[in-house]
């Protein structure tokens, strides 16, 4: 039985109390940290957590014999202290996304999970659904040829007080706008996808958020080899939230939600109506014929992170995974602040590479007027998984 500690029993925290308990067999909740401990006690009366002690600091569970797997689900400016402090203390980790505010956080990270030999783990949990899974591998199947160009539509919406809530809007608490905190799952999977870009060019701007330093869309140009390229929009800004990834590849269009099309040359360069049917049939078998996923989501994720501790195995997502989706996110935050392409990877020595640096060098783009310790009314993490969920595919 492995027993897992949630340090922060905010928002998110609901999804990974969920996803253990879906495994009862295997893994048990037995420590609730947050540093509003009432946050937490509400958790366990709602989950009938009833063996989960609760604790008001992380640094309270780091002597606990009994614990093995820690979820951190707090705000992102403390995700490393808190993952390097238990990855020391001998205690597996699984951190919720972004991983960190900057990559010199993720290198202690990286390097504490190195040490310890224990399982770290990133959530991006959307690797864990049929319609990304497959469509991963079927890119990878080859069948399609090369890449060209990929369109990451990464549309989210949210109201004018979504920012008063006291860690939001702030580049010091919150690391950055919907580039690195809705984004992120977005540009996870075009990492995951396509790899390292050669640079990136972006711009990004606050339209719509006055009582927020941070932005609110930035939309981004990424060029990787043989003139391959990536566009990337992050946003709060679109009604709607539509929510795409295209990838237009040598022989045809791919995309999810599920779209295929496979066109082919007139003799005057034109495509021809109806495109390649036999090629579009032998891709749409190799795509349904793939295996279901067995647990989705966080499920999915906590699934694999608790099998790679049973069997002292590296998890599906690892440190190096969440740190090349932050290192994207750097890149273009870097890119949008200095209004000019820049060379990727992002340097040891560059001043984005760290937080510190990153707070000298980014814009505020209005004033945070207005700290709440919580939002009214009902709070709801639907939205930011909702449409990701209905993104086709099986």
């Amino acid at each position: 039985m492995i027993n897992v500690a949630i340090v922060g029993t905010g928002n998110i925290s609901r999804m990974h109390i969920e996803a253990y308990k879906a495994f009862p067999d295997r893994c048990k909740i037995v420590a609730l940290v947050d540093i509003v401990p009432e946050k937490a006690w509400e958790r366990k009366k709602r989950f009938e957590l009833n063996d989960a002690e609760v604790f008001s600091s992380h640094k309270d569970i780091l002597s606990n014999p009994d614990i093995d797997l820690v979820s951190v689900c707090t705000p992102p400016y403390c995700h490393a202290e808190i993952s390097v402090d238990c990855l020391n203390s001998g205690i597996n980790v699984l951190v919720e996304k972004p991983m960190a505010v900057s990559l010199e956080e993720c290198d202690a990270m990286i390097e504490a999970a190195k040490a310890s030999g224990k399982v770290f783990s990133v959530v991006a949990q959307n690797r864990f659904r049929g319609p990304i899974m497959n469509l991963k591998k079927t890119l990878d199947s080859g069948l399609l040829g090369r890449v060209l160009h990929a369109q990451v539509d990464s549309f989210w919406w949210r109201g004018h007080c979504y920012y008063d809530l006291w860690w939001r809007g702030l580049w010091e608490k919150e690391g950055g706008g919907c580039t690195l905190n809705h984004a992120v799952h977005h540009i996870d999977m075009l990492g995951w996808i396509m790899g390292e870009p050669k640079t990136v060019t972006a711009v990004m701007s606050n339209a719509a958020h006055d009582n927020s330093e941070v932005e609110d869309v930035s939309v981004a140009i990424l060029e990787y080899g043989k003139g391959a390229l990536a566009q990337v929009t992050s946003s709060v800004i679109h009604h709607g939230e539509e929510q795409q990834l295209i990838f237009q590849a040598e022989k045809g269009r791919i995309s999810a939600p599920m779209k295929l099309v496979t066109s082919v040359s007139m003799e005057n360069g034109f495509p021809r109506e109806g495109g390649d049917p036999e090629l579009a049939k032998q891709v749409q078998e190799y795509y349904d014929g793939l295996p279901e996923v067995k647990y989705i989501a966080h499920d999915g994720q906590i699934d694999n992170v608790l099998t790679a501790i049973e069997n002292g195995v590296a998890p599906l997502i690892t440190g190096e995974d969440g740190r090349l989706t932050i290192g994207l996110i750097t890149a273009i935050y870097k890119a949008g602040a200095e209004k000019r392409a820049v060379a990727y990877p992002i340097s040891n020595d560059d001043p984005f590479y760290s937080a510190e640096g990153i707070l000298k060098s980014v814009p505020r783009f209005f004033e945070k007027t207005v700290s709440l310790a919580e939002l009214s009314g009902n709070i709801s993490v639907g939205g930011d998984y909702k449409n990701i969920y209905n993104m086709g595919g099986k």
